[in-house]
């Protein structure tokens, strides 16, 4: 019955039967062999302000006298092991006989049960659904909203089998979700990654708009109040999908869908998935307002860019994915920095930013890069593959730089360089959509030196000082950057911060507490992060402090110097354009 109906659904699939064991389905032109028998699996809850999903899952065929359960450790679309298992509680084994199966954690997040003499079991556990987030699960009495990766649980031979989800929703609750719904809140998947990179939302109040571009289906479904009007956003989202389509080709996957949670608090989220992406965003009424609305417009873009970039066209290190330790490599980027660079531009190539928009976003990622000090000290390349460690937080000071910011401005960098060579008939697009024919169409994965013979490729010579520099080096990024935003007709003003007295003596504060401390500047040395500014007064030397410092009140001195700490440059983009470089970059009409 699966398998009938699996050659309907909207993925384009097609099995064949080898045997009596596998199939092969295919999956949006992607060959997955698919083993039997399939994994169902049943989610309910009774109370839902307690915020538990009860998960039930069936496992046919046992052959062996131990049973191994696994619980992925991270997410695809965030490089960092969150261990979702520790959202798990009343884990229980029974087999066909309704005998309790004893059972032992093996590691973190794997499970091992005794059952000799089984031929089949079930596992029940509930799970805790109380993160707001696009990459968490959430449920209230409005609500149900799952990454499956966070809460179900497979084992090595079920991985490539097809799996089942039943949910037992409100009669009035509708589904948004990639995968097909077979029957009544019934959900298939042909094997577990399509499975786990499928989200879901359920509720009686999801609406759904839609568009089309080269002719594939695009839903937006919206959970909450999003203060636009349905014409305004498929305007919009028509525009920046189509020159998306222009840049990278058909969409690989027939359909695609939006899935918004629109927020009453401040909130900015988005992860990506096969066919779709997730995106959280508030507070809602600051979206009818344009500086929100153009965030909400730039993560949409960004994330349907991945559609591409890292869901199929994915280093090699990822594939397949191997959910139960860190995918480690150098890489990102590729994956999150051109990412980051395409999801702006294609706003302002589509005309739905603004130049003036356009020129705000680069000067965003200006700031970033010369107010961390981590671009004198660690690579992009390196803070790639130490992402693991700390990537989405603070960090050490001055330790390492944002794979997103580094990347983008060095993807920048690099096409830049490619359209001022070839004045504009060559550029990042046709790398990119060289490494989709080579690496992404078939999902055999990347390596960075793949990435670097197809930029050399595109421009027609050796690009190793570049890529020894700037991508696993910690060279200016200035020296290359502004020679060439001249070339395309950009000013660049350097420009010191609003507090003299901060940037005369290196320091930084948010509250009245330092939060930064230059190099080689007079606080260094004598301010702590953290330590709290309670008084200032000027002296003949300098700069006297009260401040408080764990528990301790201190006076500090500071001596002045005719030096400025935190300048920054920031670009304009002429509004009257006659550079023909710059006026092909942005596809300025």
């Amino acid at each position: 019955m699966f398998f009938s109906s699996l050659l309907k659904s909207s993925f384009r699939k097609r099995t064949a039967k080898i045997g009596s064991f596998f199939l092969f389905a295919k999956v949006d032109d992607k060959l997955f062999e698919v083993s039997s028998p399939m994994t169902r699996y049943k989610i309910s809850y009774d109370k839902p302000t307690r915020q538990f999903l009860t998960i039930e899952a069936q496992f046919e065929g046992i052959s062996s006298d131990n049973f191994f359960l696994n619980l992925p450790n991270w997410r695809p679309g965030r490089y960092q092991e969150q261990h979702f298992a520790k959202r798990i509680k009343d884990f229980a084994v029974i087999n066909e006989n309704g005998i309790n199966l004893p059972f032992e954690k093996s590691d973190l997040s794997t499970w091992k049960v005794a059952c000799k003499d089984s031929k089949s079991i079930t596992v029940k556990y509930s799970y805790h659904a109380a993160l707001m987030d696009a990459g968490n699960t959430w449920l209230d009495d409005e609500q149900l909203y799952i990454n499956f990766i966070n809460c179900i649980m497979y084992t090595d031979e079920s991985r490539n089998s097809p799996f089942r989800i039943d949910l037992h929703l409100p009669e009035n609750y509708r589904i948004a979700c990639g995968l097909e719904q077979t029957d009544n809140h019934q959900l298939t998947a042909p094997n577990y990654n399509i499975l786990v990179d499928s989200p879901m939302f359920a509720s009686d109040s999801l609406r759904k708009i839609g568009y089309q571009v080269g002719g594939r289906n695009y839903h937006l479904w919206i959970q909450g109040q999003l203060n636009r009007t349905d014409e305004e956003l498929i305007h919009d989202f028509e525009r920046f999908t189509q020159k998306t389509y222009e840049v990278m080709g058909l969409l690989p996957c027939e359909e695609y869908h939006f899935l918004f949670q629109v927020l009453p608090y401040k909130h900015y989220h988005g992860v990506e998935h096969w066919n779709s992406t997730v995106i959280t965003i508030g507070p809602d009424k600051a979206l009818g307002e344009r500086e929100r609305y153009a965030d909400f417009l730039g993560v949409s873009c960004h994330e349907l860019f991945h559609t591409w970039n890292v869901i199929r066209l994915r280093p090699k290190e990822m594939v397949p994915y191997e959910f139960q330790k860190p995918n480690l490599h150098y890489t990102g980027f590729i994956t999150e920095g051109v990412t980051t660079y395409y999801g702006d531009l294609l706003l302002a190539r589509s005309g739905v930013y603004s130049i003036s928009e356009y020129e705000a976003e680069l000067n965003k990622l200006l700031k970033r890069h010369f107010e961390n000090d981590g671009r004198i000290n660690y690579s992009v390349a390196e803070s790639s593959f130490d992402l693991w460690l700390d990537g989405y937080e603070k960090g050490v000071p001055g330790r390492k730089v944002s794979i997103y910011n580094e990347g983008a401005l060095a993807a920048m960098i690099l096409d830049l360089s490619i359209r001022k060579k070839f004045n504009n008939a060559k550029s990042l697009d046709h790398v990119m959509r060289l490494m989709w024919e080579r690496h992404g169409k078939d999902m055999t994965g990347y390596t960075w030196q793949d990435y670097k013979s197809a930029a050399e490729d595109v421009y027609e010579a050796e690009l190793n000082e570049y890529f020894n520099k700037i991508i696993f080096g910690t060279d200016d990024y200035a020296k290359w950057l502004f020679p060439l935003l001249d070339e395309f007709g950009i000013q660049i003003e350097m420009t010191k911060p609003e507090n003299s007295i901060e940037s005369a003596y290196g320091f930084k504060t948010e509250d009245q507490v330092v939060s930064g401390i230059a190099i080689d500047s007079p606080a260094e040395g004598t301010l702590m992060l953290k330590d709290k500014i309670t008084e200032t007064a000027a002296t003949e030397t300098g700069l006297a402090l009260t401040i408080e410092r764990f528990g301790k009140k201190k006076q500090v001195n500071l001596a002045g110097d005719s030096e400025s700490y935190y300048v920054l440059p920031v670009i304009k983009i002429p509004q009257s354009v006659e550079n023909d470089l710059l006026t092909g970059w942005l596809e300025i009409k």
